[in-house]
């Protein structure tokens, strides 16, 4: 399986309104290194896996409405703990979308998988791969 990865950042803040989150339960920032792995079974035409530069324009948008922001405050994240593992599901599902609605061009619907990880720090990651089928 053939694999590109691309990466960008972004700076947030939120909470985790939970006993289990420790001193995470108040408001804090956070800065995530955003890594996406794109996965194809076969080279394109091109022999590419996906555009670079449309990968990385897509994690780009993907990334803009949340940096900067405090997720507490964001519609879309009321209620919800935005945890590591919940926003790189968030992540993914929009950069899914994105592959299949062609902003990766034609290499979009030939991916097998993507991966999204966010890096909280040097020590700790987490991640959500799935298919595209």
């Amino acid at each position: 399986m053939y694999c590109v990865e691309v990466r960008d950042r972004i700076m947030i803040a939120h909470s985790l309104p939970d006993p289990f989150f420790g001193p995470a339960q108040g408001l804090h920032g956070a800065t995530f290194v955003v890594d996406v792995a794109f996965f194809r079974e076969e080279l394109t035409a091109q022999n590419v896996v996906v555009d670079i530069g449309a990968a990385l324009d897509v994690l780009k948008a993907t990334l803009q409405p949340l940096a900067y922001q405090n997720l507490d405050a964001l519609p879309a994240f009321a209620g919800k703990l935005t945890t590591t593992e919940f926003l790189a599901r968030h992540i993914f599902d929009n950069v899914a979308a994105a592959a299949r609605s062609g902003a990766l061009g034609e290499d979009g619907p030939g991916l097998a998988k993507i991966r999204v990880t966010l890096h909280e720090t040097d020590l700790a990651r987490a991640s959500f791969e799935a298919g595209l089928g």
